[in-house]
C-alpha cells in the first residue's frame, strides 16, 4: 500500500507532461492574444482553449484553467465551448509591461501544469529623428550623414537613411550599424552638383516616423582639405604688418575658395580673426601686430559659391615680429633715507615694467641717471639693472632722477622721477573689502586738496615680511576713489594696505588698513600654559597664533573649563590679551581646560590642559611651613635638653642627695661596728626617729681627720673605756629621709674637747628598698651634740649646694678644701642617682 501510494503522484505528473509531448497531445491546447504588440498602457485580450478529447488524461476529469502573467496570477473566465472544449478568456485592462509572457495553466486532480504561452510586447511608435546633417568627403566622395534619434520606443525599431534623386525613385542610402546614429551613402548613389533629397526613416510595429527632408547638392556640403601655411614675414617699412603665404590642397585646386586667418599671442585668451581672404591668391598682408611679439597663425578654407563646411584649421605656425625701441613713461615709486656722514642719501627706486604694447619687444634692462641725456653725451649711470627696483646713493639734496628702459632696438625716452617729501595732507578715510579670492577692492575718501594721482602699496603680513616690486601700483585717475589690487593676493592671508595721495609738489602722509580676500577658521588654536595656580584661581597664558595660521581676523578667544562632574564654564577673552585668570575654583579639584580661537568664518578648538587646584594658598603654605619650622626647632631644643638632663635637672629640679648612699654613712667607729643595727619596719611615712646618739672623745692634741677623707681607725684605748651615753629615738621623719638639726657649739679652747658622734636612723617611704643608715656627726665642740627631735617643716632648706666635681669626691673642684667657718660640716657624702654628685652640705 505504501509503494502504491508513493507512485501515484509520479504517474499524475507523467500523464500531465504527456499533454505537451511533441507529436502526441501538443494540439490539445492553444493560447491566442488579440495583438502580440500593443501600445504601452493599453488593454490586452487573450484566450486559452483545451480540447479534452485530444488530451487523453483529461477525458474523465474536470478541467480548470488558470492564467499567469510572468509570475503573477491573473483571473480569467472559463466556459465550455463547442465540440467538448474548455475555453478561458482573459482581459487585462491596462498592460504596463514593455515585455511579458502570458501562461495558460491546467489544474487536474490538484496538480497544475503549463499548457500554453503567448509573448506580449508594449511600447510607443518611433520618435522623429532630428538634427540631420551630411558632409561630403572629397577623398572617396562618400556622403556621411548623422542625426539624433528621438525617445526610446521600447520596441524593435529599424532605421534607414533614404535618398531620392531628381526624377528617380526613393532608395535606401545606408543603414546604421551597432545602434549608431550615422552612416555613409556611397558615391554610386549620389548625384553631384544637383539637388538631392535625404531623410531618416524609423519604423517599428506601431508605426513609422521620418526626419525633416534635407535638400542639398552633395558638393555644397563637401568638407575641403585645409591649406598649408608656407611663410610669414614682416614688412620693413610698415613695421606693424606681416605678409603670409600659403598653398591650397590639390583636391581643392579647381574650386573657388574663401579662407580665414586667425592668430594670437601665447598669453591672449582669445583669437584674432581675419576674414575675406581669397584662397586662390596664395598670399595676404595683415597689420596691427605688436612689436617684438610672438604670434601663432592658422588658416582654413571653404567653397565660396555656397555656405558649405569650413575645412579643419591648418597646422599652426609661430612668428615673432621685429622689435622697436620702448615707448611711454614708466610708473615709479621711491623711498629715501637721510644723508649720512658722507653727505649722500640712500634712494630705493621701484618701477613697473612697461606693458607689452609699450615695450615693443623684450626689455633687456633699465638705466637710472642723475641728469638727462643730451645729444652726443650720455650722463653717468648710477644704476643699470634687469630688475624693476634699484638701491643707490645720490648727493644730499637730489630732487630728480631719470629712468629709461632699453631693448635690442633702442632706448626709451627718460621718465623724470621727482623725489618729493612725504608731508602732504592724508586721505580722509580708507577701507578694503574682498573682491574675490585673489583680489581686494580698496576704497578711500579723497582729501580736500587737489590730487594728481594715488599710490597703493600692500604687503603680506608674515613673520618674515617680503619686499617685492609687485606690491604697489599707481592710480593715475585723480578722480578715482576705488582701485582693485590683484598682484600676489592669496586667500586666508592678511595684507597691510597703504594709500599715498600724490600732489603737485609733495606726497601725502599715508593711511593704513588691513584686509583678507577670504577668511576661514584658524588652522589651530593656541597652546595653553599654566602660569600659576592656587586653591581658587588659575592663571593661564598662551602664545598668539601666527598671523599666517590665523586665516582671518581673530575676533575672540574663549576659555572652557570643566571639573570631573562635567560642570562646564566658559569665558570670552579679548583677542589682544594673551593671559586669563580663572576664578572661583574649588580647592583640590581636577579641571580640564581648553581654548577656542574664533574668526568671522569659524572657530577652532585647542588641545586640553589638565590642572589640579591646591589645598592651600601660598600664604597659608608659608604660614604652615613657618609653624612646622618653629615646632621642629622646639623639638630639637627639647632633645638637646633631654640629652643634657643632668645639668638641666640641676638647674630646674635640684637633686637632693640620699644620705643612705653617702660614704660617711659607711664609716663607723670600731667600737660601734659590733653593735647591731636596728632598722624600723617599713611603714607609712612619718617623722624621723633618733635611734642612737654616741659621744666619743678623741685624744688631746690629735688633729681631726683631713677634710673629705675617711677618719683613721683609732687604737684601742684612745677613747674612754666606757663611751658616753647616746640617745636612741624612733619616730616618723621626713618622707624618705632621716632629718636632724645640730647647733654648733664651740668650746673655749677649740681643741682637745670631746668629739661627739650621732647616729640617726629613720624610716623611708613605704615600699622603698632602702632606709636611712646611721648618721654620725662629728663636732670639735666640747658641748654635747643637740638634736632636735621635732621635724622641720622645710626639710633640707638649710643645705648649701656647690657644683660637684666630675667624679664626686671630696677635694675636687666641686668642694672647697676647707669648710666654711660658720657651719659644722657634713662631709664625705656620696649620692647614688642618675649621676654621682658630691655635695657639701652644712646645717
Amino acid at each position: 500500500m505504501a509503494r502504491r501510494g508513493a507512485g501515484t503522484p509520479f504517474l499524475l505528473r507523467l500523464s500531465l507532461l504527456l499533454l505537451l509531448r511533441p507529436g502526441g497531445t501538443l494540439g490539445c491546447a492553444s493560447v491566442a492574444v488579440g495583438s502580440p504588440v500593443v501600445p504601452l498602457g493599453s488593454a490586452v485580450t487573450a484566450s486559452c482553449t483545451i480540447w479534452s478529447k485530444l488530451c487523453r488524461s483529461l477525458e474523465q476529469g474536470t478541467v480548470q484553467i488558470t492564467w499567469m502573467l510572468d509570475n503573477e496570477p491573473v483571473a480569467g473566465t472559463q466556459h465550455r465551448g463547442p465540440g467538448g472544449t474548455e475555453v478561458s478568456n482573459l482581459t487585462l485592462p491596462q498592460f504596463n509591461h514593455t515585455q511579458a509572457k502570458l501562461w495558460c495553466w491546467v489544474e487536474w486532480n490538484g496538480t497544475k501544469q503549463r499548457v500554453g504561452m503567448a509573448e506580449i510586447r508594449a511600447g510607443y511608435p518611433p520618435a522623429k529623428p532630428f538634427n540631420l546633417s551630411c558632409v561630403l568627403n572629397l577623398s572617396d566622395y562618400g556622403l556621411t550623414c548623422q542625426w539624433e534619434p528621438g525617445a526610446d520606443s521600447h520596441l524593435p525599431t529599424s532605421i534607414a537613411l533614404k535618398c531620392a534623386r531628381s526624377r528617380a525613385q526613393v532608395v535606401t542610402g545606408c543603414i546604421p550599424q551597432g545602434g549608431r546614429s550615422c552612416c555613409t551613402v556611397p558615391r554610386r548613389l549620389l548625384q553631384l552638383y544637383r539637388q538631392m533629397e535625404i531623410w531618416v526613416s524609423a519604423t517599428n510595429a506601431l508605426g513609422t516616423a521620418e526626419s525633416e527632408h534635407l535638400c542639398i547638392d552633395p558638393m555644397d556640403v563637401a568638407k575641403l582639405d585645409p591649406p598649408a601655411l608656407k611663410s610669414i614675414q614682416s614688412i620693413p617699412f610698415q613695421t606693424d604688418c606681416v605678409t603670409l603665404v600659403w598653398e591650397v590642397a590639390r583636391s581643392n585646386a579647381h574650386m573657388e575658395l574663401q579662407c580665414e586667418l586667425r592668430y594670437r599671442a601665447p598669453k591672449d585668451p582669445t583669437w584674432a580673426l581675419v576674414t575675406g581672404i581669397v584662397g586662390q591668391a596664395g598670399t595676404t598682408q595683415c597689420c596691427g601686430f605688436l612689436f617684438g611679439m610672438q604670434y601663432h597663425f592658422q588658416m582654413r578654407c571653404r567653397r565660396s559659391s555656397a555656405q558649405s563646411y569650413w575645412s579643419e584649421w591648418s597646422l599652426g605656425r609661430n612668428y615673432t615680429t621685429h622689435e622697436k625701441a620702448p615707448e611711454g613713461k614708466l610708473d615709479a615709486w621711491w623711498s629715501t633715507q637721510p644723508a649720512g656722514a658722507g653727505g649722500r642719501m640712500e634712494v630705493q627706486l621701484r618701477w613697473k615694467a612697461p606693458r607689452q604694447r609699450e615695450a615693443n619687444g623684450r626689455v633687456l634692462g633699465y638705466r637710472i641717471t642723475l641728469s638727462p641725456r643730451r645729444r652726443g653725451r650720455d650722463p653717468p649711470t648710477v644704476c643699470n639693472t634687469t630688475h624693476t627696483q634699484c638701491n643707490f646713493s645720490a648727493p644730499a639734496g637730489t630732487r630728480r632722477v631719470h629712468l629709461s628702459a632699453y631693448n635690442a632696438a633702442g632706448e626709451s625716452a627718460a621718465t623724470d622721477v621727482v623725489l618729493l617729501e612725504r608731508k602732504g595732507q592724508p586721505l580722509a578715510g580708507l577701507e578694503a573689502v574682498p573682491g574675490g579670492e585673489h583680489s581686494l577692492w580698496v576704497r578711500w575718501e579723497a582729501p580736500l586738496a587737489p590730487v594728481a594721482a594715488y599710490i597703493l602699496e600692500w604687503q603680506r603680513v608674515s613673520s618674515e615680511p617680503s619686499r617685492c616690486s609687485a606690491c604697489w601700483q599707481m592710480e593715475r585717475d585723480a578722480a578715482a576713489t576705488t582701485a582693485l589690487i590683484q598682484d600676489g593676493i592669496e586667500p586666508f592671508q592678511r595684507y597691510n594696505i597703504s594709500v599715498y595721495p600724490l600732489y603737485k609738489d609733495t606726497i601725502g602722509v599715508p593711511i593704513h588698513t588691513a584686509a583678507y580676500s577670504k577668511q576661514k577658521a584658524p588652522s589651530y588654536a593656541p597652546k595653553l600654559h599654566l602660569k600659576s595656580i592656587s586653591k581658587s584661581e588659575a592663571e593661564l597664558c598662551w602664545d598668539p597664533v601666527p598671523v599666517e595660521m590665523q586665516n582671518g581676523f581673530i575676533t575672540s578667544y574663549t576659555i572652557f573649563w570643566a571639573n570631573s562632574t562635567a560642570d562646564v564654564s566658559s569665558a570670552t577673552v579679548n583677542p589682544s590679551l594673551s593671559s586669563f585668570v580663572i576664578q572661583e575654583l574649588k580647592p583640590s579639584t581636577l579641571y580640564k581646560v581648553h581654548i577656542m580661537a574664533s574668526t568671522a568664518a569659524g572657530s577652532t578648538n585647542g588641545t586640553s590642559l589638565t590642572l589640579v587646584t591646591t589645598v592651600l594658598d601660598d600664604i597659608e603654605i608659608q604660614f604652615l611651613f613657618l609653624t612646622l619650622g618653629l615646632i621642629f626647632v622646639l623639638l630639637i631644643l627639647l632633645l638637646i635638653c633631654f640629652q643634657k638632663n643632668g645639668r638641666v635637672k640641676q638647674q630646674f629640679w635640684p637633686s637632693v642627695p640620699d644620705p643612705a648612699n653617702s660614704s660617711l654613712g659607711k664609716w663607723v667607729p670600731a667600737e660601734l661596728q659590733q653593735e647591731p643595727l636596728q632598722v624600723p619596719g617599713v611603714r607609712e611615712p612619718g617623722l624621723a626617729t633618733i635611734s642612737t646618739v654616741t659621744v666619743l672623745e678623741r685624744a688631746a692634741g690629735k688633729p681631726p681627720p683631713a677634710w673629705g677623707k675617711e677618719p683613721a681607725t683609732e687604737p684601742t684605748g684612745t677613747f674612754p673605756a666606757v663611751p658616753q651615753p647616746y640617745v636612741r629615738q624612733e619616730g616618723p621623719g621626713v618622707p624618705g629621709r632621716g632629718w636632724a638639726a645640730a647647733e654648733p657649739c664651740q668650746g673655749p679652747g677649740g681643741s682637745g674637747e670631746t668629739v661627739q658622734y650621732a647616729r640617726v636612723v629613720g624610716d623611708g617611704y613605704k615600699g622603698q628598698q632602702h632606709a636611712l643608715p646611721r648618721l654620725y656627726l662629728r663636732s670639735s665642740s666640747t658641748q654635747p651634740l643637740l638634736l632636735d627631735p621635732s621635724p622641720s617643716p622645710k626639710p633640707y632648706e638649710n643645705l648649701w649646694f656647690h657644683e660637684a666635681a666630675p667624679h664626686g669626691y671630696p677635694g675636687d673642684e666641686g668642694c672647697p678644701e676647707e669648710p666654711p667657718a660658720t657651719f659644722p660640716l657634713l662631709q664625705g657624702l656620696r649620692i647614688n642617682g642618675a649621676e654621682e654628685l658630691h655635695d657639701c652640705r652644712a646645717f
